[in-house]
């Protein structure tokens, strides 16, 4: 029976010890829920693996109290500890050279580790309190979308797992960015998310290299069967039941056509007053920040809605929209159709 909890000192003290005895609890960060243990207990990480029944070829991130803590877990070079004071505590994962403390099953036996210091304050304040780095990758069954709210926890794990903390909605709504840093020269970028990339080069004063699955499409990809470097590599993933369609422009004549049985998501609010009961839009204004904030809550809404096929709205490939991208298209990654800007499914992404 699982138990969701107020973010209270004595609630806080309790789960800090189910998390030393090696327990579970699904936890609140800036970026999506995850589902938390001890990570340098392999026994511990082992569960997590199990309840999301996630293959352990993809390493989970340890989550850290501040980055002090680092040097405890992995290697930390002069440009992790400069990203780290412009970015940390914040959406910002950064791979580095792993310390023996951290179990192979953490890092699909590779030599590197995944580490951040997340900026929710409930989150900060229980890694205060059980002294550990946690392991805690999104708190959901493997490869569906990331859950953004305790009640999303609740509804995808919640007769799998004991406890949710719950810290309200996420504010950033997906997934850190994670940058590459084991060669510091040549710092590689594996996933967009919540901080930027140009943000990453303003700091650093250089370009950031694109690892294969940070780029515009989700060809040249590492194969899904080997050692991921990182979370979110693989080629599905953050995926509804419902069939999605990707549509570089989703126009209102095009979408106004659609089936009752198919829904649009658009960026922006449409001009059309009222909107049909299947349109869905991210932000009222385009504002890729909000419309990030949202996505997982959108496409969770309409894969409950029973619709056969979901048509979405790409941004443009800036900012957080290199982030919304690549969500929306490991989502449809089964498809891997783009439609022009009149809902032509013909080019491939």
């Amino acid at each position: 029976m699982v138990t969701v909890h107020r973010p209270l000192d004595d609630v806080i003290r309790q789960l800090a010890e189910v998390l030393r005895g090696g327990g579970l609890v699904a936890v609140p960060t800036e970026t999506v829920y995850g589902l938390a243990a001890d990570g340098t207990n392999a026994a511990a990480c082992r569960r997590i693996f199990e309840v999301k029944e996630r293959p352990t070829n993809d390493p989970l991130i340890l989550h850290l109290h501040d980055a002090e803590r680092v040097p405890q877990v992995a290697e930390f070079p002069e440009v992790g500890r400069r990203l780290a004071a412009a970015f940390w505590p914040g959406p910002l994962t950064m791979v580095l050279w792993k310390r023996p403390v951290v179990p192979d099953l953490v890092t699909a036996a590779l030599a590197s580790v995944a580490v951040r210091v997340p900026s929710h304050p409930v989150m900060l304040r229980l890694l205060a309190a059980c002294e550990l780095p946690l392991a805690a990758p999104s708190a959901n069954p493997f490869g569906y979308v990331s859950p953004t709210t305790a009640e999303h926890v609740v509804a995808s794990l919640g007769g799998r797992i004991e406890h949710v903390l719950d810290g309200g909605p996420c504010s950033i709504g997906v997934e850190s960015t994670i940058v590459d840093l084991r060669r510091p020269d040549e710092p590689v970028l594996l996933r967009p998310g919540g901080v930027p990339l140009e943000d990453l080069e303003a700091v650093l004063g250089r370009p950031v290299a694109l690892g294969p699955a940070a780029g515009t499409t989700t060809h040249g990809m590492a194969r899904d069967d080997e050692a991921q470097t990182a979370p979110g590599q693989m080629t599905r993933h953050y995926s509804p039941r419902t069939l999605i369609r990707l549509h570089g422009t989703l126009t209102t004549a095009f979408a106004s056509r659609l089936p009752p049985d198919e829904a649009a998501l658009f960026l922006a609010r449409p001009p059309v007053e009222p909107p049909p009961r299947n349109w869905r839009w991210l932000s009222d204004g385009g504002d890729l920040r909000e419309a990030a904030s949202h996505l997982f809550a959108v496409l969770r809404e309409l894969d409950a809605g029973g619709y056969a096929t979901l048509h979405a709205e790409l941004a443009p490939d800036r900012g957080l929209g290199r982030a919304l991208n690549d969500r929306l298209r490991r989502a449809a990654a089964r498809e891997s159709l783009a439609a022009g800007s009149g809902g032509d499914p013909r080019s491939l992404l």
